[in-house]
């Protein structure tokens, strides 16, 4: 378990382990080593081992020639990691992914909301509008979740059909492009001039700002001067972009009015809500929904049926998929919990210090100065092994009665899962909605089936490939 904050107010400060190497050579080295030579969390875990600490110097990609500085204090366990949630110690300004920030023509010639500070005066009224804006749509979330899930089945169904296996990536990217629009929009994207491209058009521009952080399988030292020494030009993306913005321009009116309430003009709002909907929300439900099925399909037959068995009694019991009955199905919600704890769809936060500040780990304090870039690699954090045990593996029930005390160590969110987004705070505005529709994913899914097999490929450029084998439906289904 964790230290006790007595325990951890007594521990000694120490200098911060670790090295850069030479300028330049140094982040080309490191570059190489957690793209191809260690990969990423061989490159943490050696990196822990050498220095025997899990806070320490080191440099991030992409380094030359797309981040000026590479420089990051490293921290990795559960401890040390959430003073990247405390704004009054480090700038959340431009760090949104990384020690890189992609150009503005991006995002209009904004900069969105994600990589503002919350000091600066435009956050609070972005971020505002963005919760006012879910908080309106909250009774719609899951009649149309439910609505956009059934198609999802539908189509594996016809898949595992005529192939006897099916693809959940594909489709379940259109059906989370499709639902994202439809709570902003109103109306269904291929009613529009994206008609079914959107998610093509915002996976290459997704692409094109995430590459520096991207492998795709090309030799070694032609892909990483492609992907990781200059930035790709938003050009390649220019015509598609303008075609996205314009549709939700045209489909989100009543929103973008509320924007204009919050002082925010419509063009801004506009871009903002591009990217609240294509990178944030559509871009962490195309990692996630993976990764949730992929560890329920290979927890097994037992899991299965005990999900089943809650679920439908539940549901049963409540008359229907209600706010009420999801929140009835403790099993259920832990395993969103449990799922998030271990692969959480947004590895990285960063921070950079505001001031001389000293972080604390399990066993010792460090010393971070002011302007030093702060770097939390999360999935070592939310498996720390003495906060969690057997942090390596899946346990379904971790986070049921006494469990839900350890909530307070899941992070995914840019913030505990004990506290709630703010419009002072970075945290997730859709934290709680991400939550919902993980638990309705489940429910729809286990009052259609009994139980299901997958396969899984793990690729860096798109995480988790999740491809059923076998699908069982429910008696009377």
């Amino acid at each position: 378990m964790s230290s006790s904050p007595s325990e951890v107010s007594k521990v000694s400060v120490k200098p911060i382990p670790g090295d850069y190497g030479i300028p330049f050579f140094g982040a080309i080295r490191d570059r190489l080593d957690y793209f191809y030579n260690q990969g990423k969390d061989e490159f943490f875990r050696t990196r822990v081992q050498k220095y025997q600490s899990t806070v320490f110097k080191t440099n991030m990609p992409p380094g030359p020639f797309i981040a000026k500085n590479p420089k990051v204090i490293a921290i990795l366990d559960a401890i040390s990691f959430p003073v990247l949630f405390d704004t009054s110690k480090v700038e959340k300004r431009n760090v949104f992914v990384g020690t890189f920030f992609p150009s503005v023509s991006f995002t209009g010639g904004y900069r969105a909301c994600a990589y503002l500070d919350p000091s600066e005066p435009k956050h609070t009224s972005l971020k505002s509008f963005f919760m006012s804006t879910l908080a309106s749509r909250h009774n719609d979330f899951i009649p149309l979740f439910r609505t956009c899930l059934s198609k999802l089945f539908l189509n594996i169904e016809d898949e595992m059909a005529s192939q006897k296996k099916a693809n959940l990536n594909k489709p379940s990217n259109a059906i989370s492009f499709n639902f994202v629009f439809r709570l902003f929009g109103n109306k269904d994207p291929s009613d529009t001039k994206l008609g079914s491209e959107g998610p093509a058009i915002v996976d290459k521009w997704l692409a094109l700002q995430l590459a520096p952080l991207a492998t795709l399988g090309l030799p070694k030292y032609l892909e990483d001067t492609i992907l990781h020494t200059f930035p790709l030009p938003f050009l390649y993306v220019k015509s598609d972009y303008n075609k996205l913005c314009d549709a939700f321009y045209e489909s989100s009116s009543s929103v973008l009015d509320k924007a204009e309430s919050f002082g925010i003009k419509r063009d801004e709002a506009c871009h903002n809500l591009v990217f609240l909907s294509g990178f944030n929300t559509y871009g962490g439900l195309k990692t996630w929904f993976p990764i949730l099925i992929k560890w329920v399909g290979t927890a097994g037959g037992e899991l299965h049926s005990q999900l089943a068995s809650e679920i439908r009694s539940v549901v049963k019991e409540e008359g229907g998929v209600t706010f009420q009955a999801l929140d009835k199905m403790t099993l259920t919600k832990s395993v969103v919990f449990e799922a998030l704890r271990i692969e959480p769809p947004v590895p990285f936060q960063y921070g950079k210090a505001k001031e001389d500040i000293v972080v604390h780990s399990h066993d010792a304090a460090y010393e971070i100065k002011k302007g030093e870039m702060i770097f939390g690699y999360q999935p070592f954090a939310t498996k720390d092994p003495r906060v969690f045990d057997d942090p390596e593996e899946f346990l379904a029930h971790r986070f049921v009665g006494e469990g839900e005390k350890l909530l307070k160590y899941v992070y995914w969110s840019n913030g505990r899962e004990t506290e709630d987004p703010t419009a002072e705070n970075k945290q997730c505005p859709a934290k709680d909605l991400v939550v919902l529709l993980s638990r309705v994913y489940l429910v729809e899914f286990f009052l259609r089936y009994d139980t299901f097999a997958v396969e899984i490929t793990e690729a860096f450029a798109v995480g988790s490939t999740v491809t059923f084998t076998s699908l069982t439906k429910a008696k009377g289904i």
